[in-house]
């Protein structure tokens, strides 16, 4: 594939779910290939399944050679990667053997770039719960991507919308358990990391607000100590570091902020501070990217959307979106790691 643009790949997502026909929309766009190279992994049957129900029949190159397959304009690759059949399929339902296909698929593609085949990849919406049944042994894929890769300490994933970044401090736990984790080394771990993630992305100059955790910022402590021992810490250290990060804001003011631009991201303290904002903002547009990884991986922030599964009325925007965030992060980190093997090959001479 061609040398120049990021080879980006494509994962169907759970085949019970909308992932085959949002990506049969998505390769329709003439657009991503101006981005990057595309390589579809997946079951072909599922895939023909999509663009029937999408209506839309791309054409793709079949290969059996990942390394050595070229470029061509307007289409994608497909490596074809039976893991279910197309009678195994129950559109609009949790099906073991669907999560079994895309734990499966899902390793595959982890391999391919690990081997420095790919420079990343998107995928359409997953089901959890198919996934933990089909032998998923993490509690969810970041936790997946954070052992294959050997990178414990990234604290979560990144929501984007449009020009709007968010991460938070804690995420997928019960709300009992969030103020034991709003410490001043969390707070300010998450601070580093989104920063980190803005600056791959390009933004020379990333301006962080920070969400406070109690009503009012605490009011001085009458409302919880969590905005003074930690929080308020944690961002005096990000500053000494030369981080723009500012608060703690309240959390119901906070995104009245953001709509007057000032600020590149949102650091929340849980998940629904700022899960609840962004998807009133723009449901279809979000997606999430899993930063901090030595490759791009990005996928809508929807779910599998099993109520109009076989519909054939699913909208692709966030999958569109996800590919193009995807290939620009996959186009600076390939820049980035040749940069460093110059750096060090000049040090080493």
């Amino acid at each position: 594939m061609s040398k120049k643009k990021p080879t980006l790949g494509v994962l169907l997502g759970d085949s019970s779910g909308i992932g085959p026909e949002i990506v049969a929309k998505l390769i329709s766009r003439p657009e991503i290939y101006e981005q990057a190279n595309v390589l579809i992994v997946g079951d072909h049957c599922v895939f023909r399944m999509g663009q029937k129900i999408a209506g839309l029949f791309q054409p793709v190159t079949l290969t059996d050679h990942i390394e050595s397959a070229g470029s061509a304009i307007g289409q994608p690759f497909f490596y074809d990667y039976p893991a279910i059949s197309d009678e195994e399929v129950t559109l609009g339902k949790v099906n073991l053997k669907s999560g079994k296909a895309v734990v499966n698929t899902l390793s595959f593609m982890l391999d391919l770039a690990i081997d420095k085949k790919i420079d990343g990849f998107i995928f359409a919406p997953f089901n959890k719960e198919a996934m933990i049944l089909g032998g998923l042994p993490y509690h969810s894929e970041l936790d997946f991507f954070k052992a294959k890769f050997n990178r414990p300490n990234i604290p979560g994933e990144v929501n984007v919308l449009d020009d709007l970044w968010t991460t938070r401090v804690t995420s997928h736990i019960g709300i009992s358990q969030v103020s034991a984790l709003i410490t001043r080394e969390n707070v300010h771990n998450t601070i580093r990391f989104m920063d980190g993630v803005l600056r791959t992305f390009g933004v020379k100059n990333p301006r962080l607000a920070v969400s406070a955790l109690n009503p009012h910022a605490g009011e001085g402590g009458m409302f919880g100590s969590e905005e003074k021992e930690a929080i308020s810490p944690a961002i005096e250290m990000a500053k000494a570091e030369g981080i723009s990060a500012e608060g703690p804001f309240p959390a119901d003011t906070i995104y009245l902020r953001i709509k007057k631009g000032n600020y590149h991201a949102v650091v929340s303290m849980y998940h629904d501070q700022g899960q609840i904002a962004t998807k009133l903002m723009g449901f279809d547009r979000g997606i999430t990217v899993h930063g901090g990884l030595p490759i791009a991986i990005a996928t809508p922030a929807h779910g599998s959307a099993f109520d109009i599964a076989g519909q054939g009325k699913a909208n692709p925007e966030g999958l569109i979106r996800a590919f193009l965030t995807a290939s620009r992060l996959a186009a600076n980190l390939k820049l980035q790691n040749k940069t460093q093997s110059i750096t060090g090959e000049i040090k080493a001479g």
